[in-house]
């Protein structure tokens, strides 16, 4: 059975039995920032299982992406090392929401396993909670397993909990036995055995576990009954396919292989299992974590889940440097990815180009990193032995792996040439520190606001953007109401503001959110008392509200704009839409050119010249796609969405407030286009008012440079363009003079300079503020200094530049670039260089003595004198 057969026979199992099938949320939550990646089936039903939504289904199921790259059993460093471990995996998934709950859930695991899958019924165990005896119960009753064969366990195996605070309940688990080959040897070993942990070799596999949610922990630890019970249940694909398929590795099955063939290709070298292998299942494992991530709007970076995705791009290109990989390969394995998984998943074929582009800049984006690495493992070298150290501290070796990705094997090969000793228990300090803090920030922090419960507010701003509400909720600064005009924040649009009043009671709204079925205002009381039950005004800013609305409709003109110019393979990546400007990020490999920005503005205006309808409709999601709506990455759509058309040249899925003709936007003007991450570019862009603004600031700002050079407007370009020339020309004529001075110097130098056996050394200040005339200066001196080193020290308003020059018949005993990083250590500079010429910067003035007074032995000594 192949891994496409078993996880459709999966759903199809389940949707016989009435449930609903839900395609898998993506892999980065947009809509849960407590949330780095998705890592379970329920993150998209967590809202349900808080009583914050009510399900329009009360059965579903679910193939659902996932990551887990941190935490006891998902640490990064063991992804690769054995067949179980991985960064992305599928979770395979049923649900019940107050419909059917423990003897429906055994019954269908039961039979699926035994009967669709035909796993043979002796070899399966079960676990239940210790105090679970109607689990027990039916496991006898409904499998007719053995009670020899169950098995009970704490809460720390059979009891799941949402967090600390919030929904949780006993959970059963069905274990495979892998054969007594495997395990501890132990006559009692069984699910969920210490040894076999110990031993990182269990015998009994966890294939599924149903977690039965019947009980709400409080603040103080007490379980109370949930007045509805769930259904929470989960099975790992990659392993159900290995047991199918007969591996004794995930990394086995068709899953893995066709990328692990794919490697076997471009490094000329052959998978095999164990140890040797482990580079091979660290790249099929990473880029099947990369293309999946990057396809649901992930991109690698510094900060949070970027950073996450930067560390595995990151350690898999170091796997490809173990196979002989020294250029950027990775990306080319992407195809491998979408190939495999693209029918499961067809978003792949749709980004598979962005995906390719996103990880080969990052892959030579890390190259260059890993040689600054390499420079400065140098430095910290340098410093050592401008001290007389011989220890390389476990922060500095944590620093080269973490910000420049230089691997601990790599530090610990350049620490031995020169005879360092690395600070081990230092670095591993420091990389638990890091685990700790990957854990904090992974943290599911489930808490749950009062207003999520039982409240219902009705958004009527659609047609309207004043109305009577009745108070619902309160809280210090927030309240709901039961009907509102007011946006809440959503979709990359801001939300409104405005005014909730009554005779005796007035209240800024300055923000607006959703929570669950409640729409909240925030902001601050102006006058009076609130008291539920209140009828009040709800009025929204209209002057602020029209701006955006102008702003958001011009970012569907925009997103279709840019199709047309670039292609289809544009995708937005995100918004921001404000009364005052939009921000529209979408997929595209490279800057766009002017020219084209110039088209694409011009289209936009010509359709809003247009006057193009505004036409809002409803539909179900696969209608309004088939119809050729686009759909945002990322966002959670229902079963009806809403469709936004304007004339014939743009349709999308939006939730967003939008004009009623394109005309009212009144102006479209750009402002901006950069790069703000691999493979996705930015576009800052102003309407209306701001727009006719911002056009006007620039015609007066014209007007002003024209009276500044006294000349027309019309001949400004002309003007600017004659003095860069004549100061271009008087920077050359003044570098010729600087050089002229500083070479008639440089004879007396030479002759004035000290000897080292057969070399000379010529150590000297000068004071020149140009960087050119300075290696001017420094050719000059290495071409008439015959046979010697010369280390020359340049001033500039309190900052020193150092120069390092080494004649070529010297450049066997003496290595310019290596020397420096030791000479400018003394004064706390920086840089690096070749042979021959080696340049620093920065440093400590104060410090300069130090130097002078150290420099002719430093040099002395690597010249063997």
């Amino acid at each position: 059975m192949t891994s496409g057969e078993l996880r459709r026979g999966f759903l199809d199992y389940f949707a016989k039995r009435g449930h609903r099938i839900v395609p898998s949320s993506p892999l980065i939550p947009h809509d849960d920032p407590t949330l780095l990646f998705a890592n379970a089936g329920m993150n998209q039903f967590k809202d349900i299982f808080l009583g914050l939504r009510v399900p329009e289904f009360r059965r579903a199921a679910s193939s659902q992406k996932c990551i887990r790259a941190g935490g006891k059993h998902n640490d990064l460093e063991d992804v690769g090392k054995d067949g179980t471990h991985h960064t992305f995996f599928e979770m395979l998934g049923n649900w019940s929401f107050g419909d059917y709950y423990k003897a429906e859930a055994i019954e269908w695991a039961w039979e699926y396993l035994t009967s669709e899958l035909q796993l043979p019924k002796d070899r399966l165990r079960a676990t239940v909670h210790h105090s679970d005896d109607e689990a027990e119960e039916l496991w006898a009753k409904i499998a007719g397993i053995p009670r020899s064969h169950i098995s009970r366990h704490g809460d720390k195996d059979n009891f799941w909990e949402m967090a600390e605070v919030g929904p949780c309940g006993p959970c059963t688990e069905i274990h495979l036995d892998m054969g007594a080959h495997r395990g501890c040897g132990r006559p009692d070993c069984g699910p969920n055995c210490r040894h076999c942990d110990e031993l990182h070799d269990a015998r009994f596999m966890e294939l599924w576990n149903l977690v039965f949610m019947q009980y709400y922990r409080d603040e103080n630890g007490v379980l109370t009954p949930l007045p509805e019970t769930h259904v929470d249940t989960g099975a790992g694909f990659e392993r159900l396919c290995s047991v199918i398929q007969g591996k004794s590795s995930n990394y086995d099955t068709d899953l893995f292989m066709p990328i692990i063939r794919a490697t076997e290709e471009k490094t000329g070298r052959e998978y095999v299992s164990g140890a040797e292998g482990t580079p091979f299942r660290i790249i099929a494992d990473h880029m099947r974590a990369l293309t999946l991530a990057i396809t649901d709007g992930g991109f690698p970076s510094n900060v949070g889940r970027g950073y996450v995705l930067r560390r595995i791009l990151r350690r898999a290109s170091r796997a490809g440097r173990q196979l002989g990989l020294r250029e950027p390969f990775l990306y080319e394995l992407t195809n491998s990815v979408v190939d495999t998984m693209g029918s499961a998943y067809p978003e792949l074929e749709e980004r598979r180009t962005h995906v390719a582009t996103v990880i080969k800049r990052e892959e030579e984006q890390f190259g260059r990193t890993l040689n600054r690495g390499i420079d400065q493992f140098e430095t910290f070298a340098a410093e050592l032995a401008a001290t007389g150290s011989s220890v390389l501290d476990g922060e500095k070796v944590f620093q080269l792996y973490d910000t420049y990705g230089v691997p601990v094997d790599l530090t610990a090969l350049m620490a031995e040439d020169m005879k360092l000793i690395i600070d081990f228990d230092g670095f591993n300090r420091c990389m638990e520190e890091q685990r700790e803090r990957s854990r904090a920030q992974a943290k599911f922090d489930r808490a749950v606001t009062n207003f999520g419960e039982g409240l219902v507010s009705e958004f009527v701003g659609y047609e309207t953007l004043s109305t009577e509400a009745q108070i619902t909720g309160l809280a210090e600064g927030a309240i709901v109401l039961d009907q509102t005009p007011f946006y809440a924040e959503s979709g990359g649009q801001v939300a409104d503001t405005g005014e909730l009043f009554n005779a005796e009671f007035s209240f800024e709204v300055t923000g607006v959110q959703k929570q669950g079925t409640a729409i909240v205002h925030f902001g601050k009381v102006t006058r009076g008392e609130p008291s539920i039950g209140m009828v009040v005004t709800a009025q929204v800013n209209s002057d602020l509200r029209g701006r955006t609305m102008r702003n958001h409709s011009a970012t569907h003109l925009l997103q279709a704009a840019l199709r047309a110019a670039l292609g289809p393979q544009v995708h937005q990546a995100g918004s921001y839409v404000s009364p005052d400007r939009l921000r529209f990020d979408f997929t595209c490999g490279e800057a766009v050119p002017p020219g084209v920005l110039r088209q694409v503005e011009a289209m936009v205006n010509a359709r809003i010249r247009e006057n193009l309808p505004v036409n809002i409709s409803h539909s179900t999601l696969d209608e309004a796609k088939a119809s050729g709506a686009i759909a945002l990455f990322g966002e959670k759509y229902g079963e009806t969405v809403r469709v936004v058309r304007m004339g014939n040249f743009t349709m999308e899925l939006c939730g967003g407030t939008h004009v009623d003709a394109t005309g009212q936007i009144g102006y479209f003007r750009i402002l901006s286009e950069s790069g703000i991450a691999a493979g996705t570019r930015r576009i800052e862009a102003a309407t209306g008012v701001t727009a006719e603004e911002l056009a006007r600031e620039d015609r007066d700002r014209l007007a002003r440079i024209s009276a500044i050079l006294k000349v027309g407007v019309e001949d400004v370009e002309t003007r600017i363009a004659a003095l860069l020339d004549r100061l271009k020309e008087i920077e050359r004529e003044l570098e010729k003079a600087q050089t002229a001075m500083a070479g008639a110097d440089v004879d007396s130098w030479i002759r004035e300079a000290g000897e080292i056996g057969d070399a000379r050394l010529l150590i000297r200040e000068v004071t020149l503020a140009d960087p050119k005339a300075f290696r001017a200066l420094g050719d000059t001196v290495r071409e008439k200094l015959g046979k010697g080193v010369a280390l020359l020290i340049g001033h500039d308003a309190g900052k020193l530049s150092l120069m390092l020059l080494v004649t070529d018949n010297l450049t066997s005993r003496i290595q310019a670039g290596k020397l420096m990083n030791e000479l400018a250590a003394i004064v706390g500079a920086r840089g690096g260089g070749r042979a021959h010429m080696a340049q620093a910067g920065g440093g400590s003035p104060e410090r300069l003595a130090d130097l002078l007074a150290k420099a002719p032995g430093v040099v002395a000594r690597e010249l063997g004198n």
